[in-house]
């Protein structure tokens, strides 16, 4: 039986592992963590909408369901040159027929950044967001600042839409306790058109959401540091900030830096359409393929690494893989599939907004919105542990 290694046990990992179960493959799944965070529904666990185990699904559950070997461990080396995998334990994993890089990204290291919270960071920091939102609600009043940065070598990384729906969450969760006017909410980023990639409509639908709710923007400036108690801009400004909620772009994985891996700029693991690692001083294939947050995506400059493009990925990859021990060479490509699909959720309501290459469009959905993104959350735990079938392709 065929052997595949998978580093990852976000969406990428999970999907690779299930699809690849499934064509009888002997698969090895390594995660840092005992669960799988479910970040899109993670917005609701500051404003208390849902708990954060309602966001997690046991990793030793899907092990059993779906025949997969589970490690928990990290990864602290990977030699390419002799196919060799070491975790933290000392443990050294080789001698696998293929290898799957799913492990994610870093984080642009900004200054001070300590003194921020991400609600794309550390599942763990989402708590730590209620508890300050809690404080100054009792408190009964504060100034919030919501940003997110950017990787100016690679735009794919950044991250934006999150910070958006928790701002609006925390707007809508506000206003339902009728405390919305004691609370300054600001918006900032350092580009000048935040949102742009999403496209013209949704980055003018959003300006004007912005207004309405009277949350204020600040944009334009690159950040300087994070302090205690604000934010130090490049022409030394500040804001005064009673807390401030800050998504940083994603960079080369700390990991990957340090391997003999190929990448781009930014540290992002190069990767042909089929999403296969095309190893340096070598012209024949590998047997190593990067899906997710930790390859560096072809396209438009707009392109986005979201996890509907990670799970494009890895059910392409699978199948490539079973074409490939087939001797076929039918395999399929990631990048036909690169759009920005996203229902950005307001606590009230939400919009969908999509963008390819050929359109652009932004759908609003008062009230129902809210719920659906809800029903996908509750979708995507149970379709995972095979309580209800799946939707092709999702």
């Amino acid at each position: 039986m065929k052997s595949v290694l998978i580093l990852g046990g976000g969406f990428a990992g999970l999907e690779a592992a299930i699809f690849l179960r499934k064509a009888a493959y002997d698969v090895t799944l390594v995660s840092d963590r005992n669960y799988l965070y479910v970040y899109p529904t993670s917005i609701w666990i500051p404003t208390r909408e849902i708990d954060f185990s309602d966001a997690c699904i046991d990793l030793d559950k899907l092990k059993d369901i779906h025949g997969f070997n589970l490690i928990i461990d990290s990864v602290e080396k990977i030699d390419v040159k002799s196919g060799s995998y070491t975790l933290k334990s000392k443990k050294i994993l080789s001698n696998f027929s293929h290898v799957i890089l799913a492990m994610g990204s870093s984080k642009i290291k900004h200054d001070g950044l300590e003194n921020t919270l991400s609600i794309c960071g550390a599942p763990e920091q989402s708590l730590l967001i209620r508890d300050k939102i809690d404080a100054l609600i009792k408190k009964g009043s504060g100034k919030i600042y919501f940003g997110f940065g950017n990787n100016p070598n690679d735009t794919s990384a950044v991250r934006g839409g999150p910070t958006f729906e928790l701002l609006f969450n925390v707007h809508n969760m506000l206003k339902k306790k009728g405390i919305r006017d004691n609370f300054e909410l600001t918006f900032f980023a350092p580009m000048p058109d935040p949102g742009k990639k999403m496209g013209p409509k949704a980055l003018k639908t959003l300006n004007i959401f912005l207004k309405k709710l009277n949350i204020k923007q600040h944009i334009g400036k690159n950040i300087k540091r994070f302090e205690e108690d604000g934010i130090i801009f490049e022409d030394d400004s500040k804001l005064e900030s009673d807390f401030t909620i800050f998504t940083p772009a994603g960079d080369g994985h700390d990991l990957v830096r340090n391997s003999d891996l190929p990448t781009n700029e930014a540290g992002f693991i190069t990767i042909d359409d089929f999403c296969q690692v095309r190893l340096q001083d070598s012209n024949e294939s590998s047997n190593i393929y990067a899906i997710g947050d930790i390859a560096a995506l072809d396209g438009a400059p707009w392109r986005a690494k979201q996890g509907h493009v990670a799970e494009v990925m890895a059910r392409n990859v699978a199948f490539n893989i079973m074409q490939k021990d087939n001797n076929k060479d039918e395999f399929k490509g990631y990048r036909e599939h690169i759009n920005i699909l996203c229902v950005m959720d307001t606590g009230d309501g939400a919009s969908l907004i999509y963008r390819d290459d050929s359109k652009d469009f932004i759908i609003p959905l008062p009230v129902v919105g809210h719920w659906l993104k809800k029903g996908w959350g509750i979708y995507y735990k149970l379709s995972k542990l095979n309580k209800i079938p799946r939707i092709p392709k999702m």
